[in-house]
């Protein structure tokens, strides 16, 4: 017989009782305990125990089958032994039981009984009074009752137990609780072998929760699996990979042994268990949850629940307090065979309650996806508002989720066409080929015009960026003809015409040429909205200075637009403004433009909003934000990888670059395809973008052919200004790698050309850099020189390290390593504080080939602080002038601002008043 465990206090009861008993003074011993407890092992021993100790043994199994017969249990023990004759007698005559009871007698005169009745809790209600009147009898016989019942908490209330009306000095009630984890452990270790790993072990015993029944069940299943016993590192989540099935048939065993509601309410609780627990529902809530959905009875189900809790079958999630089954093994064996369509039901029944009661409509759309169509309104309400929520949240995947189910249920036209619009957009923007159909359909269903028109441009924008810019025109074109007398309207379309122009240089180049000859020739039809993307196109035609592009911008903000054409006004402001430096500018316009308009995350204009915010990080050199804010190249979930190339995917790379991950820029890069990519706007960034990563890997060549297929794509399209890529600086700096000063010089000319009449510190700063490195000798370190002052005035620290490097190697060169040094410092300095890897890592290269011995010390933050410097900057920023802290520190004024200087630059703070927040960041 298998030893048992953690049961000696029992066994020593039962020999102590059966010592009592023998001397003539019985007495009934109730053995309680959860389902698979071990009641009947425990039962099997002291049988065993008694015989050894000279009792005679009766023995009767109960179960539920016999439950019918009258004093079947009694039977059991007494009918089958010999010298027992009833004659005509029934167990329905009254004088039977007495007959039993005087049989049970002579017995106990011939030798000390041990009497084991097991699963009382089962037997015909007449079996139970006999036994209960023999338990009032026996403290004057040589006989030991000894029987097992179920004990537990039940949804569905049990009947009253066996020792229920009987005074406690004729009953010892032992109640069996669960393993402890380390017996349980043993167990497990016993049966696996020395290769167990505590993994393995933890999870054995938590998916069993300590049941002797179920973990030798699960053991079994083990044994089977993995007969060589060799190492496992972790349980299997999943009843599929255990064979023969034993521990879910001894799950389903037990749930059966709990009766039919309890199993429902375990069997709900299994496949709510994820659903209640993401929509955050606090611990009590889950109680009324499981009731309203099963119907049973809601003042028993959080007993129910603690007392699984106690039994080890669930615990409380720590993050929500919510209960849940202990292991993922043990919710599968519970879910195991029950059929889909209750699971389903489940699910229905429970969106209809949580919608009732007013929960979150993702909390109610969670269930929906899960159950079959519900044919009510509410349901589609819910779903496209879960959708919206998904969306916002950029879970793209789940909104197309909610709104494919929604389909499913009923809706007017319009509302199905909307649905139709937002789930095409969704579907386009993760897979290329899908959403067109469904945006086709949503543009035949539309009625209204408004309607129509969001549509359109949603069908428009998908074929755009698909490369069949024509046929997206000719769906605007063809809505055009179809407009009411609506002029804004008819405004909007061709707003949106301008914008998709642009993924296509030929209609770009028309509908440019269109748009300022009604400008010029029918100035009141154009308006703010258009007359900005006027301002868009001769900024990059290079035909506008910055300033004159912002006094324009600004003064269109200022005049009255359509509510249908204001978002394009922003998107273009937001843009042209970006461009200019006024970043904080750019900012606001697509705050404005995001929080003002309810966009779909795939629509044309919460696109270009987007883009433009990422451009604006970008220009302020913060590389990890622009990772962060696309998902660490996870990337855009909105643009898969192996589509054709995105402006993200471009900032993406170029944020791996100047952070040092090269490997990780190439594997982007190399997962956009550029075989199928039509010619557009974004497919120039990209080419940019790859050239710089092909530059950083030491492949000039490379990067060479991407710059100037750049270059020669926007030349194309009447794209000139270096404000949108600046390739020609890049080729330029590539010839020079090559050493071809010669090709690089023309390039670099025409770049500062243009870049002067945008006019602004960064295209000024980036072109005379180039342009001095290409010009060499005296000429060029004034260049370099100038191209430092105009980016450290400014406070353009992303432009700045390039231009210091630039000027710092130069003056190398011309056998000035004294004069280099500060600036190469100041170089690694600032990339250190910016994040800019790869800059860095160039700049202390620079230093070293400039002769300065190697630091170990940190170059930014308080830490990098002589001892002088953190002197001055902690009187400066006690308030301090530079004429007290000149004569306190006995130094000349002119040191004083020297240290203040490096303080600055070292802390990476323009001003007096950043000074004490600076020095107190870091302790």
């Amino acid at each position: 017989m298998t030893a048992l465990r953690e049961r000696q206090d029992a066994l020593d009861l039962l020999s102590s009782e059966a010592g009592l008993a023998r001397t003539g003074s019985g007495r009934l011993v109730l053995l309680r305990g959860a389902t698979g407890t071990g009641r009947s092992a425990l039962l099997e021993a002291a049988t065993a125990q008694g015989a050894e100790q000279g009792m005679r043994v009766l023995r009767a199994r109960c179960s539920a089958a016999g439950s019918g017969t009258a004093l079947g249990a009694v039977q059991q023990l007494l009918d089958q032994q010999p010298g027992f004759g009833p004659g005509d007698e029934t167990p329905h005559h009254p004088d039977y039981p007495a007959r039993l009871w005087s049989l049970l007698r002579s017995y106990a005169a011939d030798s000390p009984l041990l009497v084991a009745v097991d699963d009382v809790h089962l037997a015909d209600p007449s079996s139970r009074r006999w036994l209960a009147e023999a338990a009032r009898r026996l403290d004057r016989l040589a006989v030991l009752l000894v029987v097992t019942e179920r004990g537990q908490y039940d949804i569905t209330p049990p009947a009253p137990g066996l020792a229920h009306a009987l005074s406690p000095s004729l009953v010892r009630v032992h109640a069996l609780a669960p393993l402890s984890h380390a017996a349980a452990a043993d167990m497990v270790r016993d049966c696996s072998g020395a290769g167990a790993t505590q993994d393995w072990v933890d999870g054995c015993v938590r998916a069993a929760a300590g049941n002797p029944l179920l973990l030798r069940a699960l053991l079994d299943d083990l044994r089977a699996v993995f007969p060589d016993g060799a190492a496992r590192a972790a349980l299997p989540d999943s009843c599929a990979d255990l064979y023969p099935g034993a521990f879910a048939a001894a799950v389903s065993w037990w749930l059966d042994s709990a009766g039919p509601g309890t199993a429902v309410v375990a069997r709900t609780l299994a496949e709510l268990e994820d659903k209640a627990l993401d929509d955050g529902d606090d611990g009590d809530d889950i109680g009324g949850l499981l009731a309203g959905v099963t119907g049973a009875d809601p003042a028993r189900v959080p007993g129910w629940v603690t007392a699984m809790i106690r039994l080890g079958l669930l615990r409380r999630d720590p993050a929500h307090g919510q209960p849940r089954f202990a292991h993922a093994l043990l919710r599968e064996a519970v879910l195991d065979s029950w059929p889909s369509a209750q699971r389903q039901a489940v699910h229905r029944a429970a969106a209809e309650l949580r919608h009732r009661r007013g929960n979150r409509a993702e909390a109610v759309a969670g269930h929906l996806l899960q159950a079959p169509a519900v044919g009510a309104e509410w349901a589609a309400d819910v779903l496209v508002d879960a959708a919206g929520g998904a969306s916002r949240a950029d879970r793209t995947g789940d909104a197309v989720d909610y709104l494919r189910r929604a389909l499913d249920e009923p809706m007017a036209r319009d509302r199905r066409a909307n649905v139709l619009t937002e789930l095409g957009s969704l579907e386009f923007g993760t897979v290329r080929s899908a959403g067109i159909p469904r945006l086709a359909e949503a543009l035949r269903l539309q009625e209204l015009p408004r309607d129509q028109v969001k549509a359109a441009v949603a069908l428009g924008t998908a074929l755009a960026l698909r490369g069949q810019a024509h046929a997206a025109f000719a769906v605007l074109h063809d809505l055009d003809g179809r407009l009411p007398d609506d002029p804004a309207l008819a405004r909007s379309v061709q707003a949106a015409s301008v914008l998709l122009a642009d993924h296509d240089p030929e209609l770009r180049q028309e509908v440019y040429t269109r748009l300022r000859r009604a400008a010029e020739q029918s100035p009141s039809v154009v308006g703010p909205a258009e007359q900005a993307l006027l301002v868009r196109y001769e900024a990059t035609a290079g035909l506008l200075s910055a300033e004159q592009a912002m006094r324009r911008i600004r003064a269109l903000l200022a005049a009255p637009e359509e509510p249908p054409l204001l978002p394009y006004l922003l998107i273009t402001a937001a843009a042209v403004a970006q461009w200019a430096d006024e970043l904080d500018d750019a900012d606001r316009l697509v705050q404005r433009g995001l929080a003002g308009h309810r966009l779909s995350r795939q629509y044309l204009m919460y696109q270009a909003l987007v883009n433009t915010r990422t451009d604006t990080t970008a220009a302020r050199g913060r590389h990890a934000q622009v990772l962060a804010d696309l998902g660490d190249c996870g990337l855009p979930a909105d643009r898969a990888a192996g589509t054709g190339p995105s402006n993200l995917q471009a900032h993406a790379v170029l944020a791996l670059v100047e952070s040092g991950r090269l490997a990780d820029a190439h594997r982007l890069a190399g997962g956009v395809s550029l075989r199928d990519a039509h010619d557009s706007w974004e497919l120039n960034r990209f080419l940019y973008a790859r050239g710089l990563l092909r530059a950083a890997s030491d492949d000039p060549v490379g990067a060479l052919d991407d710059f100037l297929e750049c270059g020669r794509r926007q030349t194309a399209r009447d794209v000139v200004s270096p404000v949108v890529t600046p390739w020609r600086s890049a080729a330029a700096e590539c010839h020079l790698t090559l050493g071809r000063p010669a090709a690089a010089l023309p390039l670099a000319q025409e770049e500062y050309r243009l870049a002067a009449v945008w006019n602004t510190p960064r295209v000024m700063g980036r072109a005379l850099r180039t342009l001095g490195a290409a010009t060499g000798g005296r000429r060029g370190l004034e260049l370099t020189g100038r191209a430092v002052q105009t980016l450290r005035e400014a406070a353009l620290d992303a432009e700045l390290v390039p231009a210091l490097l630039s000027h710092g190697r130069q003056l190398t060169a011309a056998g000035q390593p004294g004069q280099a040094r500060p600036l190469l410092r100041e170089a690694a300095a600032t990339a250190e504080r910016l994040g800019a890897v790869r800059l860095r890592a160039t700049a202390e290269q620079a230093l070293r080939d400039s002769g300065a011995r190697h630091r170990n010390a940190r170059l930014t933050g308080s830490g990098a602080l002589t001892g002088s410097e953190c002197r001055v900057a902690g009187l400066a920023a006690d308030g301090r002038t530079n004429a007290e802290i000149a004569d306190l520190l006995h130094l000349a004024r002119r040191t004083v601002e020297t240290h203040l200087t490096s303080a600055y630059r070292k802390l990476g703070i323009h001003r007096r008043t950043d000074l004490p927040a600076a020095l107190n960041s870091e302790g």
